[in-house]
């Protein structure tokens, strides 16, 4: 029996010593060396399992309250080799995991240890799991904090406040031991009706740029040895959010010159501060499904950008090259084609399952795959997860900490955009009666927009409840009026006694994308529209809009509002610019705040009675009609036309946006600095009487040009607070980036000849305006 036992103990230590001799498994060799060495151990099905992500929500069970891996975990681990779950925390109606069900921070924790401990210690070679997560506007699971979406949040046009926002999520991802972080969403917007614009951050490149890589860098920048950074994920490339009619994975109708010009900016400029994963479209274009083109992945991200990260496909992308856009003719197919143009991951992972058997019949070289899973290897040795694979659950402690809701109460004061103040109306007395009313008055789902977990009671403040923080309760008269779509709920006549009864009207209505336990979803998550159950959700991934106007009993709701004769203030929460033509007409004063997150409440309130002076701007256009559609500001010239029925311009313009105080621009003043470089500087002076913030908004065109220009392109903007009285100055540097153009051979350049710029508050306003002349 000793001998037996010491056989044992003996053949124990011989194969621990064995492993620690592995080249891979030694810390102090250089990560090439470790990833070469790992790869020449792998089996092809290994490597193989590295490059599938798959749908990690069911890989846990509950045991009490101990989260315990899966038969289904350990059935795919086994026979698939599964290196990358996705979404092992989410928790929403597609996934049926609620608060009761669902991982709170600790519990997710524990979960991701145990599922690392079973990888690391049931697999032949040990290699650790990534655990990605969606976190366009925070980690999308039970207990995190919900900030403002991506259009909210560039509406602040504040790349301090996407910083902090972004190493909040970095942080809160990594404490519950997950690695990936999908987000931010940098497609640029030009068609409202598209369901998924709230995720965006607005229609210009440059607003688009500078913020989202302010977020990539809040999420670690790309400096994996930081314990809290993530693996940023942008998303989506190419170009998907400007499908034709808006539809939702259409193919995209833009030129080579466009997309080298207004879409790659954003992702470029992320890629180089730090971003090391990029996300392939649903869409196509010029016959191109972008989950299959090569020039995208391998010719531009990998090799002119130089991106050493990996390409993951967004959800069933590579399954749509054969099911969605027919051009292959089964998964194997769709497979080699997305592998080969660069997609180094499979979001979903029903087609690379079907590698191995490509490669065995010589359709697929193995090389490819060894070249993608180096890809993803090379970040898990560079995130030390072979060193380090576990997390503290304790430390979850810090998950929705006082610090990170107060970041969201920041960023959710910061965007809500001010649009009308007609005899300033606002900011709001304390003393009066306030009705409060509408369908977005006090719901908490309403206020967060698509991608968010479920809520706990208290997580998120609605705007009735910020504005019961302000008044006594006898002050304050509430009645909802009606539903976002549902016609049969209505009940104007409670809502227009409240409005009788009270000295001012807070009409809060517009959209939601709230996700609810009745909807039906597809495979790939969107929502299915069904007539059959009236949501609120007309937002949202999947939910796509032929018109822009309120629905159900809305517009109703507001004109009988309207005719009480009582000061009308109207507050729009909404995913995408509503029209608002009606309320810019009849309303006192209007506002939009999106989708603000779980401060959204706290931060009206604040805004309506003057404890917080507006500041934020547009980042989209607002329309006057869908027959305008596209009217993203900088089109190419001419100018347009205006139509038979209205004006071509917007009734709301880029970067536009009111202040409970007044600014004034002077004294510009241009120098040269360098070779095509010039310094900008001018006074800006607070002329009224509040404390307040302006956006200052730096546009420039060439006069004349080789290729047809934008009419006006923003090149730079500063957010800055200036006291009641005080003068700020300001300055821009224009780089010689600013002045290039795309030119007939698809090169940047810059043309000898006249820039016109000017600084103003807006897109439309040109408070200073000078000419650049290049010799």
């Amino acid at each position: 029996m000793k001998q037996t036992i010491l056989a044992i103990i003996l053949t124990l230590c011989s194969a621990a010593s064995w492993a620690q001799k592995m080249p891979y498994k030694d810390p102090t060799l250089p990560i090439n060396e470790r990833v070469a060495d790992l790869l020449g151990r792998m089996t092809l099905a290994e490597k193989i399992g590295q490059l599938r992500c798959t749908l990690a929500w069911n890989y846990y069970e509950l045991k009490g309250n101990k989260p315990m891996p899966s038969e289904q975990f350990k059935k795919d681990l086994s026979e698939g080799h599964i290196g990358m779950l996705w979404a092992t925390y989410r928790a929403d109606p597609w996934t049926q995991k609620t608060l009761a069900n669902g991982l709170n921070p600790e519990r997710a924790a524990a979960a991701g240890n145990a599922l690392q401990r079973y990888a690391i210690e049931n697999t032949r070679l040990g290699i650790p799991l990534f655990l990605a997560e969606e976190a366009p506007h925070g980690h999308m699971a039970i207990g995190t904090t919900v900030f403002p979406t991506g259009l909210a949040l560039a509406a602040t046009w504040n790349e301090e406040t996407l910083k902090r926002v972004g190493q909040v999520i970095g942080k809160e991802i990594r404490l519950q031991g997950a690695h990936i972080s999908y987000g931010p969403v940098l497609d640029l917007s030009r068609d409202p009706r598209w369901s998924r614009v709230e995720e965006s951050m607005g229609e210009d490149p440059v607003l688009t740029s500078q913020l989202g890589a302010a977020m990539v860098k809040g999420l670690g920048g790309g400096n994996l040895v930081n314990p809290y950074s993530t693996i940023a994920t942008l998303k989506h490339f190419i170009a998907y959010g400007t499908t034709e009619g808006g539809q939702n994975g259409n193919q995209s109708v833009v030129g080579t010159r466009d997309l080298l010009q207004n879409f790659f900016p954003p992702f470029e400029k992320a890629v180089k501060e730090g971003a090391l994963s990029v996300m392939t479209s649903y869409n196509s274009l010029d016959g191109i499904p972008s989950t299959g083109n090569a020039w995208l992945y391998n010719n531009l991200l990998k090799g002119q950008w130089a991106f050493d990260g990996f390409v993951v496909s967004d959800l069933y992308s590579i399954d749509g090259l054969y099911h969605t856009h027919h051009v292959c003719a089964n998964l194997e197919q769709a497979a080699v084609m997305a592998l080969k143009a660069g997609v180094d991951v499979d979001l979903g992972g029903n087609a690379y399952a079907e590698l191995e058997k490509a490669v065995q019949k010589g359709a697929l070289s193995e090389k490819l795959i060894d070249q993608a899973c180096a890809r993803v290897l090379r970040k898990k040795f560079e995130m030390g997860l072979f060193e380090k694979p576990y997390v503290d659950v304790k430390a979850t402690k810090e998950v929705h900490s006082a610090a990170h809701k107060q970041v969201a109460l920041d960023a959710a004061r910061q965007l809500i955009t001010l649009l009308k103040n007609d005899g300033g109306v606002l900011p709001l007395s304390k003393n009066l009666r306030l009705a409060v009313v509408g369908p977005n008055a006090d719901n908490v789902y309403n206020l967060l927009g698509d991608y968010t977990a479920p809520q706990a009671m208290g997580h998120v403040t609605t705007i009735l409840m910020g504005i019961r923080q302000k008044l006594p309760q006898q002050q304050v008269l509430y009645a909802r009026g009606c539903a976002i779509r549902d016609e049969a709920s209505a009940q104007i006549d409670e809502a227009v006694q409240a409005a009788l009864h009270a000295d001012v009207v807070l009409a809060c209505v517009g959209g939601s994308s709230a996700r609810d336990f009745k909807t039906n979803y597809q495979s790939t998550g969107a929502a299915e529209v069904d007539a059959n159950s009236v949501s609120d959700m007309e937002s949202g991934e999947g939910y796509d809009r032929a018109t822009l106007s309120l629905l159900g009993k809305q517009q109703t709701l507001l004109s009988a509002l309207k005719a009480t004769g009582k000061p009308l203030v109207v507050v729009y929460i909404e995913g995408r610019p509503l029209l608002k033509n009606w309320a810019a007409e009849h309303a006192d004063a209007l506002l939009t705040a999106y989708y603000p997150g779980e401060a959204g409440g706290t931060a009206i309130a604040d805004v309506l009675f003057g404890d917080y002076n507006p500041a934020g701007r547009l980042p989209i256009s607002v329309p006057r009609s869908e027959g305008q559609l596209p009217v993203y500001y900088n089109k190419r010239a001419p100018l347009p036309h205006n139509y038979v029925e209205m004006a071509a311009t917007p009734l709301y313009p880029f970067g536009y946006g009111l202040s409970y105080t007044t600014f004034h621009y002077d004294n510009l003043q241009v120098n040269k600095i360098g070779e095509r470089r010039y310094t900008l500087s001018f006074d800006l002076t607070n002329t009224g009487k509040r404390d307040g913030e302006e956006v200052a908004q730096l546009y420039l065109t060439p006069e004349t040009a080789s290729m047809v220009q934008p009419v006006k392109q923003l090149k730079h903007f500063k957010r800055v607070a200036i006291k009641k009285g005080e003068t700020v100055h300001m300055t821009f540097d224009l780089h010689p980036e600013d002045f290039q153009i795309i030119d007939s051979m698809l090169q940047p350049v810059i043309e000898p000849g006249l820039f016109n710029l000017f600084v103003g508050p807006s897109s439309e306003v040109k408070a200073l305006q000078h000419t650049i002349n290049f010799k």
